[in-house]
């Protein structure tokens, strides 16, 4: 069994959570609350995986992740 690491972006909106997967394209998932959300991203994240393999693709890794937040005044 292969341990794969994967950057995930967790946000918060007035029904709850949504998470994605960003080296994963669409790859994503919802959740009433964080521990939920973070528990299916890691399911979907699964799945998409175990999908790749069994076609035979790659499974896209990145070297290093960087997040900011920015202040943008307008």
């Amino acid at each position: 069994m292969k341990i794969y690491k994967f950057s995930v972006v967790i946000e918060k909106d007035a029904e709850g959570y949504y998470a994605f997967c960003p080296e994963l394209q669409g790859c994503y998932a919802q959740g009433d609350t964080y521990e939920e959300v973070l528990e299916n991203i890691k399911d979907a994240i699964r799945l998409h995986v175990e999908d790749r393999q069994a076609n035979g693709e790659e499974v896209p890794q990145l070297d290093s992740v960087s997040l900011t937040s920015l202040e943008v005044a307008v």
